[in-house]
C-alpha cells in the first residue's frame, strides 16, 4: 500500500453521499481533494468540514455534462497543482419516471432520461478525458468511476436510463484499462447495490429509515475508494462489486 500525502483526487458529485464520505476520508489519508459538483454549498460546506480538521479541500462548481467546465477545472487543477493524481468520477442522477410505461404515458420523461445519460455516461467521459492529458505527462494515474450493481445485472429498481448509463461506465472504465495502462494509468468501477444517498429520495416507492438503515452507507464506498487508490500502481483493481448483507430489492 502506498501513501497518498501530497496526492492530489478530484472528485465530482462532491457534495452529498458517496463523493462527501470520500471527500472526507481521502483528505484524512493525506490527499488534496478538489470537489465539484452543480450546487456550491454543499461543497463548500464539505471543504469547510475538511479543513477544520487540518485537511486540504477545494472547491470547482460545475455540471458534470459542460464539457468546457470539466476542461477549464481540469486545466486549472494542473496548473494549480502540477499533476492530478486520480478522478472519482461520481457524479450521477436517477428520476422518478423510469420506466417504459412512464415513457410510453408520457413522451417528454425521455427528455429526463436524456439528462440522466448527459450525466451518467458523457460526465464520465468528460471527466476522464480532460484529465488524461495530465496523467500521461505522469506516467501515473487513477479513476474510479462509481457504476452500479445496475452496471453488472439487470436491476428492476433502477430504470432504464440508469441502468443503460450504468452499464455504460463499466465500458469505458474497461476501456482506460486496456488502452491506458500502457501510460501507468488505471481504472476502477464501483459497483454498489442500494446506498443510502439522497438519490434513493426519486424511488417510486420511498424506504424506511430502518430499511435505510441497513443498507450500504456511503462511508463504506469511501472505504472502497481508498483501498484502491492505496494499491501499488503496478497493480489495478478493475471492478469491485458491494451489496448490502441484507439484500432489500430482488432484481
Amino acid at each position: 500500500m502506498r501513501t497518498l500525502d501530497g496526492k492530489i483526487v478530484w472528485i465530482t458529485g462532491a457534495g452529498t453521499g458517496i463523493g462527501e464520505a470520500s471527500a472526507r476520508l481521502l483528505a484524512l489519508a493525506g490527499m488534496t481533494v478538489v470537489l465539484s459538483g452543480r450546487r456550491a454549498e454543499p461543497l463548500e460546506e464539505t471543504a469547510e468540514t475538511i479543513r477544520a480538521t487540518g485537511g486540504r479541500a477545494e472547491v470547482i462548481a460545475l455540471d458534470v455534462a459542460d464539457r468546457d467546465a470539466v476542461f477549464e477545472a481540469a486545466a486549472a487543477i494542473d496548473r494549480a497543482h502540477g499533476r492530478i493524481d486520480m478522478l472519482f468520477a461520481n457524479a450521477g442522477t436517477n428520476l422518478t419516471p423510469r420506466n417504459w410505461s412512464d415513457a410510453i404515458a408520457d413522451r417528454a420523461v425521455l427528455d429526463g432520461w436524456d439528462a440522466v445519460i448527459d450525466a451518467n455516461v458523457k460526465g464520465v467521459y468528460n471527466g476522464v478525458a480532460a484529465v488524461l492529458p495530465a496523467m500521461r505527462r505522469q506516467g501515473d494515474g487513477l479513476v474510479v468511476i462509481t457504476s452500479s450493481w445496475a452496471g453488472r445485472f439487470y436491476s428492476q429498481v433502477a430504470g432504464v436510463a440508469y441502468g443503460a448509463s450504468k452499464h455504460a461506465v463499466m465500458s469505458i472504465s474497461a476501456h482506460i484499462n486496456m488502452q491506458e495502462g500502457v501510460n501507468g494509468i488505471r481504472a476502477c468501477a464501483i459497483c454498489p447495490g442500494e446506498v443510502a444517498t439522497p438519490i434513493l429520495d426519486r424511488r417510486p416507492v420511498k424506504l424506511t429509515p430502518e430499511e435505510l438503515e441497513r443498507l450500504i452507507q456511503p462511508e463504506d464506498i469511501a472505504e472502497a475508494a481508498l483501498f484502491v487508490a492505496r494499491m501499488h500502481p503496478r497493480t489495478s483493481i478493475h471492478e469491485i462489486l458491494v451489496a448490502p448483507t441484507f439484500p432489500r430489492a430482488k432484481g
